[in-house]
């Protein structure tokens, strides 16, 4: 290293350590060395304290040289500076301006990109507001930050959304499994229906059958019987015929005679085959006719999809009742959270329509229609303004779902409620189902699709949609 070094550094290096003077130290032969590196020497050398440059014997301790330690350290500040110039000239490339040269200095704050001096009185950049590079780092990597705690505020979102849709993948394999259940619950009955009346078809086919023939098997007896006779009277009437003389005058009378004898004639009796267009025909009308005793038919079908998570709703979908438990189900948008609420599965925009709630001694309900626009992610009123035309039960006592409420006056307590729609007229009446008692009537226009509302708010009796009676007939 001491090699390399100029000439003014080699006198004002360490003989030693061959480096630039540290804590510099002279002895009485003039010899020059770093005060460490000396002691560091007489300790490896024992008692023995000899220049390590002439071998003269040094009696006296080492005098510290300021005029050397000011040399050095002008020397360390003068290296210093030319390697930080030698810094600025070797920078690196991306540092250097591509159209000047210039190492890159200032931040234009319109364009967003670091400019040397001379980019600055260009014509592009004259007119914009610069600043040192350093202080753009700083404003650059604060709003940074900001982005990054923005885009984490994102992940987490999506980290969340991802969590809410796989449950709603679990949810809908539940839902799968339960139509799948429930299908196959109904087409049983279904096909229990059909093959005990299959059963019963052939069972009755089968008794006719027997019937029919056990009688041409007692007409058979009877022919045959007949038949019998007839061939005995011929053989008798040959034998006869073949005698001569007086033996065929004495026996002609009674032979004749029992020629004679009536025997009907056999014919086919009415009735005998089997009535065939009784089993075939319209036999599945018939079957179809047979089939409202097991089949109901409700004019709502509730919603799974928009109740609320405290609410308890039947497996046909046709009930409802309040609960203290939430569940876990998804938070789609159709959904009534936090009202104890649910609609119909399908909505009306024009026509007349009506069906029947079984209320019983529910404590607390409202029936009605909601507008396809109601919110249901906020707990309000559900009254007219907000989109509802319904009647209440509540403390006792019967509302208009007008704004503000109507107390009605009724004679009795309704335990079936009638809901009338009339769309074209705007129009929806609500009557006691029992005694045709009217309750209330809405005059409003349906100017958007309007669902089957239902709210409850009692665990004990719910809230039942009750099915319609339905006949089947032949149209001439």
């Amino acid at each position: 290293m001491a090699g390399r070094l100029s000439l003014p550094e080699v006198d004002l290096t360490c003989p030693i350590c061959c480096d630039i003077f540290r804590e510099p130290v002279v002895l009485k032969c003039s010899h020059s060395f770093c005060g460490p590196c000396l002691q560091t020497y007489w300790s490896r050398h024992g008692s023995n304290r000899d220049c390590p440059v002439c071998r003269s014997r040094s009696v006296d301790d080492p005098v510290p040289s300021l005029t050397l330690k000011n040399l050095c350290e002008s020397c360390v500040h003068e290296s210093e500076g030319l390697e930080d110039r030698a810094k600025d000239l070797y920078c690196d490339p991306e540092e250097i301006c591509p159209l000047h040269g210039e190492r890159l200095k200032l931040y234009c704050l319109a364009d967003r990109e670091p400019i040397c001096v001379v980019c600055h009185t260009s014509r592009r950049h004259k007119q914009h507001d610069c600043c040192p590079v350093g202080e753009a780092v700083i404003d650059v990597k604060e709003e940074m930050k900001s982005a990054l705690s923005s885009l984490q505020e994102k992940k987490d979102t999506f980290d969340k959304m991802k969590t809410e849709y796989e449950g709603v993948v679990d949810h809908i394999q539940d839902q799968a499994r339960f139509v799948e259940r429930r299908t196959r619950e109904e087409f049983e009955k279904l096909h229990s229906f059909l093959r005990a009346e299959e059963e019963a078809q052939m069972d009755a086919l089968r008794r006719e059958e027997e019937q029919k023939k056990e009688e041409m098997r007692r007409r058979i007896e009877e022919v045959e019987r007949n038949i019998a006779s007839v061939t005995e009277s011929i053989r008798r009437l040959e034998e006869e015929m073949a005698l001569d003389g007086i033996p065929v005058l004495q026996k002609s009378k009674e032979t004749l005679e029992r020629a004679q004898c009536p025997f009907e004639d056999p014919a086919m009796p009415p009735g005998a085959l089997l009535d065939v267009a009784k089993y075939l025909g319209s036999l599945t009308f018939r079957l179809w006719e047979k089939m409202q005793t097991i089949v109901k038919y409700t004019p709502v079908t509730l919603d799974p999809n928009t109740a609320a998570p405290w609410l308890r709703l039947s497996d046909d979908l046709t009930s409802l009742c309040d609960s203290d438990q939430k569940d876990q189900l998804p938070d789609n948008p159709e959904r009534f959270d936090p009202d104890t609420a649910v609609l119909g599965r399908e909505g009306f925009a024009s026509g007349k329509h009506a069906w029947d709630v079984h209320v019983g001694d529910n404590e607390a309900w409202v029936v009605g229609v909601a507008k396809e626009s109601v919110q249901r992610k906020e707990k309000v009123s559900s009254v007219l303004k907000n989109g509802y035309l319904c009647v209440y039960f509540y403390h006792k006592m019967y509302f208009a779902g007008t704004s503000p409420l109507t107390r009605l006056s009724l004679k009795g307590n309704p335990q079936r409620v009638s809901v009338q729609l009339d769309c074209d007229k705007g129009r929806v009446s609500f009557y006691d189902a029992l005694s045709n008692t009217h309750i209330y009537t809405f005059k409003h226009a349906i100017a958007e699709t309007v669902f089957p509302y239902f709210w409850v708010g009692c665990q004990r009796c719910p809230l039942t949609v009750q099915p319609l009676d339905v006949s089947l007939q032949g149209l001439q």
